[in-house]
């Protein structure tokens, strides 16, 4: 059975940094992609950050984050991270990791179509 825990949240102030994990429990996880989301109240789930899985290891990221956020894994841990510098209050969300549901040379939109299994969420505030 696949299980994402993410841990790492709280609360920050603007220009300052966070680092989210995404614990995952299950077999194959270097075959995956990891996806990372965010949802403030009222708004849609948008997708911030994305790595392939470890046999191609790319990164993509949405446009606005691309220069603050780095995506990383290390598959011996079987863990995602998320390092975020340079928060905004406008980062302030509940924060998602979920693992993709193609493999291989897969470009992806980080849509919450493309993934499957989604962890409880860590919330995120940046004060201003």
């Amino acid at each position: 059975q696949v299980q994402l825990v993410e841990s790492g949240g709280g609360l920050v102030q603007a220009g300052g940094s966070l680092r989210l994990s995404c614990q995952y429990s299950g077999i194959n996880f270097g075959n995956y992609a990891i996806g990372w989301f965010r949802q403030a109240p009222g708004k849609e789930r948008e997708g911030v950050a994305c790595i392939s899985d470890a046999l191609e290891d790319r990164t993509f990221y949405k446009e606005s984050v691309k220069d603050r956020f780095t995506v990383s894994r290390d598959n011996t841990k079987k863990t995602a991270y998320l390092q975020m510098n340079d928060l905004e209050p406008d980062d302030t969300a509940v924060y998602y990791c979920a693992r993709g549901i193609y493999v291989g040379n897969y470009d992806y939109k980080i849509a919450p179509s493309e993934f499957k299994f989604w962890g409880q969420g860590t919330q995120v505030t940046v004060s201003s």
